[in-house]
C-alpha cells in the first residue's frame, strides 16, 4: 500500500505541474468579443508601442510559444496568434516581455543564455546515452553498466532540471514585471479579468519547469524499455 501511495505522490509531483499548465491556459481559452484584438494583434502593437526595432512576430507549431533571442522573434502558436482569449493575450504579452528584456539588455535576460542552452544540451546528451545503452551493455558485457548508465541519466536529466530552475527569475520578470502592468495600465483588460491574467502568466512562468519534471517521466519509460 505504502508502495502504491508513494508511486501516485511521485508521478503527481512529476506529472502535475504539467497538467496544471495545460490545465490553465485551456481554462480561458474561450474566445472573448470584448477583448479588443488576438494575441497576434496584441504582440504586433506592443512591439510598435516599445519600439522594439527588429522584433517580428509570428506564427509557430501549436504549445510552442517563446521568443528566440537568437533571431528577435515573437513565436506564437496559431491557437494564441489568431485567439481572442485571456489566454492569448496573456501569454503574447509574456513572450513580448520576453522580447522587452533582450532588447533592453536587462540583466535578467542573461538567464536564459546562460541556463537554458545547457539544458537543451544535457536534455539531448541524456537521450543519446540512454539510446546508446543496450549497445554498451552488449559490448561490454558488465552487468553493473546498466544501472550506472541508468544513474548517469537521472542525474543529467535533473541537471536540466536545475538549469530550469535557474531562469524562472527571468520568466516571473517577463510575467509579473512586464506582462501584467502592461495588461493592466493599458487598460487592455478590466479588473474582471486580472485574476485569471495572473493565473496564466504564473503558468507562462513555470512552462519550462513542468515540460522539464515531465521529461523524467518519459526518462523512466526508457529505462523500463532498457530493463526488458
Amino acid at each position: 500500500m505504502l508502495y502504491i501511495i508513494g508511486s501516485i505522490l511521485l508521478l503527481a509531483l512529476i506529472f502535475g505541474p504539467n497538467l496544471w499548465v495545460r490545465y490553465t491556459l485551456k481554462r480561458y481559452s474561450r474566445r472573448l468579443e470584448t477583448l479588443p484584438g488576438t494575441g497576434g494583434e496584441l504582440a504586433l502593437h506592443l512591439v510598435k508601442r516599445f519600439q522594439l526595432e527588429g522584433v517580428v512576430v509570428e506564427t509557430t507549431e501549436p504549445m510552442k510559444d517563446h521568443f528566440d533571442p537568437l533571431n528577435n522573434v515573437v513565436r506564437l502558436s496559431p491557437e494564441i496568434f489568431n485567439g481572442q482569449s485571456l489566454t492569448a493575450v496573456a501569454v503574447a504579452a509574456h513572450e513580448v516581455g520576453h522580447a522587452i528584456q533582450f532588447n533592453r539588455k536587462e540583466p535578467v535576460s542573461q538567464l536564459r543564455d546562460r541556463y537554458q542552452g545547457k539544458a537543451f544540451a544535457i536534455q539531448r546528451w541524456g537521450a543519446a546515452l540512454l539510446m546508446l545503452l543496450p549497445l554498451i551493455t552488449l559490448i561490454l558485457k558488465i552487468p553493473h553498466v546498466t544501472l550506472l548508465t541508468a544513474l548517469v541519466g537521472v542525474l543529467m536529466m535533473l541537471s536540466s532540471l536545475f538549469m530550469y530552475l535557474a531562469i524562472l527569475p527571468e520568466e516571473f520578470d517577463a510575467s509579473f514585471n512586464k506582462a501584467l502592468p502592461i495588461l493592466i495600465e493599458g487598460e487592455y483588460i478590466d479588473d474582471s479579468q486580472i485574476v485569471p491574467i495572473r493565473r496564466i502568466l504564473k503558468a507562462c512562468a513555470y512552462t519550462y519547469i513542468a515540460a522539464a519534471l515531465a521529461d523524467i517521466l518519459r526518462l523512466w519509460r526508457w529505462l523500463a524499455i532498457f530493463r526488458r
